[in-house]
């Protein structure tokens, strides 16, 4: 089993892809400031699942 067999792994990728689309059509002075931050901060979703997902076969971080 894979963590991109996860329900929210799956709308997160699929939410970041929208927000990389819609993100496009953002002014090209906002390109390195709002743009790139709205595309990093949707890409983090999918890697704190799959972080998450890798340590949780240790027992201290599956509980915290």
């Amino acid at each position: 089993m894979s963590f991109k067999t996860l329900e929210g792994y799956k709308k997160g990728f699929d939410l970041a892809m929208d927000v990389y689309q819609v993100s496009k059509s953002f002014p090209k002075e906002e390109t390195f400031s709002l743009t790139d931050q709205i595309r990093r901060s949707s890409r983090s979703v999918c890697a704190n699942i799959s972080e998450a997902y890798r340590k949780r076969r240790y027992v201290k971080n599956w509980i915290r």
